[in-house]
């Protein structure tokens, strides 16, 4: 058989049209990247790539170019047809880039989604009169049912799509006449459940058939809820049944789909610790009962006490409240303004901590809500429609004089979004004794979970506040529980198991032997590429000339070169940012690395282990700051520290910076570089 590049245009699989194309691309300042292997595995990666290719094939440093990753090559099946879209990123000057992709290959259409975004690239497909597709044609079929479900308008609420046209509707009624082959009629009933227009014979038939084909897996059928929307709406006899099959994931149906019975149900899962549940028992409790939210809240706050349910439930009821207060709000008014809403969501925050008519535990979750937005509600006190600056500076007063007393002994949810961990880090630069209390409760508590656990331990351990006690609550849980695989990319802490590796061998603990004994052995796989982290503890020459061969072999670095700057700091009792700086031009040292290393080190009582320099942490931009103002720092290395910090979103997109920056800090942020600006441009 002809190898399939040697085939005709029209029997070549999509994967080998398009590298063909490829090949031809570049020239006029523009070069692309060859297709990825596994090692390109993010848009860091792809950078990194673009520029080795640059030095490798002496191209200017200001070459525009384009490549797309593994997870974009995950567009292509096995067999290289295209699935769905071909995401292709990019460097450079976009106008440059786009007009070195050009139009696409024959048979295929580049999309242009603007400097903001990545381009795209899909087969071009025929339509007839209606604008609907060939039902034999997958492509066709799979970019008809992407515009369908592309929202008109989004809320907080719900998405809005465009209603559809009589003979769409029917196009698609007509995919779910019998026989209906499930996983390929998910789309339609997605499509047609957003519109509301799945009919009530469509979800009897459909039902039996997912129940048997998905049967013990019903969510893994992708239009499980879509489905599951149109049997309540219906009222099919066989909901309830399905309901339970389903579980707590068929929670926020039964909170679009209120009822006494919904109610009933909602509160059970709640009660017994599932969170996914509690937003809608919320919802449910308030539309039967026609309650006010804030009283809702109270009633479900007193039920969720009186079970002894943990500190997160009461965290996550509070967040539920503060949605629905803001949504509310949203609902009164004519237009979308998110800007609004989440200035409008800061302030209920700040006046429901204050509220001594809540129960105490949905205070304390609001007063950590509005720990980093009391300062914005001041900020724009005149500017709240229907309450008075005056009324919105009393609020922020009392929310200021029961802060310290809500807070004492408590901390963040660390069951939620690690990326929310990541914003509220700054607040423990410094320690107080009810921080070290509060971490050292989380460590010991056995309910604390890998993330919660890598947290605390690591703000434990940087901070000097980590000891044997720490260690022995964590002895009888390390092997069951941390030798499990826990992705650390984007955080600022490590994988728990090294930070209790190191500790217990700053230590000197017997159990050090032990766990060492299992970071050597070849599997699980998932430890080989943060095995050396684990030499920051108890450091040698040893340790730091191997670290030092994996920096320089060009290894995936994974926290390498900032282990390897601590552990030298630590050995010749110095600063990091002094060890840092001596790699600057060093030969072996990737550049991009070390910048991202010598910023993170600024403070080594809580190094930022972040996997690159994040442009939208505020964290991050102080210790860039600091960097490029530190008087003990070489002219080489302050100028990275300012040029990191003039490349931070505070300037570009200051709307996107977290936690969100005030005016007066935004300021200052902005006074700071312009007093900077002679520095920039003798760099």
């Amino acid at each position: 058989m002809a190898p399939d590049k040697d085939l005709p245009a029209g029997q070549r699989s999509d994967l080998s049209s398009i590298k063909k194309w490829w090949r031809t691309l570049g020239g006029d300042g523009f070069a692309v990247l060859p297709p990825p292997t596994r090692s390109r595995y993010t848009q860091s990666d792809g950078h990194e790539d673009a520029a080795e290719m640059f030095a490798t094939r002496s191209l200017s440093t200001s070459t525009s170019f384009a490549y797309w990753h593994w997870q974009s090559h995950s567009a292509f099946d096995r067999s290289g047809g295209l699935k769905r879209e071909l995401y292709v990123h990019w460097g450079g000057d976009h106008a440059t880039v786009a007009a070195g992709l050009g139009d696409g290959p024959n048979g295929y259409r580049v999309i242009d989604n603007g400097p903001q975004g990545a381009f795209g690239l899909d087969k071009i497909t025929e339509k007839d009169d209606d604008g609907l597709p060939d039902p034999e044609d997958t492509a066709g079929v799979r970019q008809f049912l992407a515009r369908l479900g592309t929202p008109r308008s989004r809320t907080a609420r719900a998405a809005k799509y465009a209603p559809l046209t009589a003979a769409e509707e029917s196009w698609l009624h007509d995919r779910l006449r019998d026989p209906v082959e499930l996983s390929g009629a998910a789309g339609f009933v997605v499509a047609l459940e957003a519109r509301q227009a799945l009919t009530s014979e469509e979800t009897s038939r459909l039902l039996p058939a997912w129940r048997e084909e998905y049967a013990g897996r019903l969510t893994e059928w992708s239009a499980w809820a879509a489905l599951l929307d149109a049997l309540l709406r219906h009222d099919h006899e066989e909901v309830w049944e399905t309901v339970e099959h389903l579980g707590p994931q068929a929670s926020d149906a039964l909170g679009a789909a209120p009822s006494p019975r919904a109610l009933d149900v909602l509160r059970a899962w709640s009660l017994a610790g599932h969170h996914t549940a509690i937003h809608a028992w919320l919802e449910a409790h308030r539309a039967v009962h026609e309650a006010d939210p804030v009283r809702s809240a109270g009633v479900l706050a007193a039920e969720l006490t009186a079970h002894d349910a943990p500190e997160t439930s009461l965290s996550r009821l509070f967040g539920a409240l503060s949605a629905t207060v803001t949504n509310d709000w949203r609902a009164a008014r004519p237009t979308e303004d998110h800007t609004a809403a989440k200035a409008f969501a800061a302030l209920t925050a700040v006046r429901l901590a204050a509220d001594e008519d809540l129960p105490r535990p949905l205070r304390v979750a609001a007063a950590l809500r509005a720990y980093d937005q009391v300062a914005h509600v001041r900020e724009q006190a005149a500017l709240y429609p229907g309450v008075t600056e005056a009324e919105v500076l009393a609020a922020a007063d009392r929310y200021e004089a029961a802060r310290d007393d809500l807070l004492a002994g408590t901390g963040p949810d660390l069951t939620g979004y690690e990326g929310g961990l990541c914003d509220i880090y700054h607040r423990y630069r410094t320690l107080t004794p009810a921080d070290v209390q509060w971490l050292r409760g989380r460590v010991a508590d056995p309910s604390t979970g890998v993330q919660g656990i890598a947290f605390c331990l690591e703000l434990l351990h940087a901070h000097g506040e980590a000891g044997e006690a720490e260690l022995e609550a964590l002895l009888p849980r390390w092997k069951k529980e941390l030798t499990k695989q826990y992705r650390t990319t984007y955080t600022e802490w490590r994988h728990p198991l090294v930070t209790l590796t190191c500790l217990a061998q700053d230590l000197g603990h017997p159990a050090a032997e032990a766990m060492l004994a299992w970071w050597a052995k070849p599997k699980p796989l998932w430890k080989n590429p943060v095995r050396l982290l684990t030499h920051l503890g108890a450091p040698d020459e040893e340790k730091a000339a191997e670290l030092w061969e994996f920096v320089i072999s060009g290894g995936h670095d994974t926290g390498h070169l900032m282990t390897w700057v601590l552990l030298r700091a630590r050995l010749d009792g110095t600063h990091p940012l002094l060890v840092a700086e001596r790699l600057i031009g060093q030969r072996g040292v990737r550049a991009y690395v070390l910048h991202r290393v010598l910023i993170g080190v600024a403070d080594p009582a809580q190094p930022l282990w972040h996997y690159d320099i994040d442009p939208r942490s505020h964290s991050w931009l102080l210790r860039a700051q600091e960097v490029a103002d530190d008087p003990r720092l070489t002219e080489a290395a302050r100028a990275i520290g300012l040029k990191t910090a003039r490349e931070h979103y505070v300037f570009r997109y200051p709307d996107q910076v977290s936690p969100p920056l005030t005016d007066g800090q935004l300021a200052a942020a902005r006074a700071w570089a312009e007093a900077r600006a002679d520095r920039t441009a003798a760099d």
